[in-house]
């Protein structure tokens, strides 16, 4: 069975909450991704991290993504392209 080298975190928030709230959410959602990596193994230092954010109409759903292994070395080389 293949390891996977990547995993992602998505949460869906309204657009009007409070700026701090957004901000405390996100450092949540960091925090829980850290905690992931560890339960299954992995360093969190050793991966990379990237958010998105999709429009929703009045909410936004924001993804936090980590890359290790194989996955981030593609993702460095994606990036080092320009794309």
């Amino acid at each position: 069975m293949a390891k996977h080298t990547q995993a992602h975190m998505a949460k869906t928030l309204e657009k009007n909450r409070a700026e701090a709230w957004k901000d405390m959410t996100k450092r949540q959602m960091e925090y829980y991704m850290g905690a992931k990596l560890l339960e299954i193994g992995v360093n969190p230092k050793s991966a990379i991290y990237r958010w998105s954010m999709e429009d929703k109409g009045n909410s936004e759903e924001w993804t936090y993504s980590a890359y290790w292994g194989d996955s981030k070395e593609k993702l460095e080389q994606q990036e080092a392209q320009g794309g």
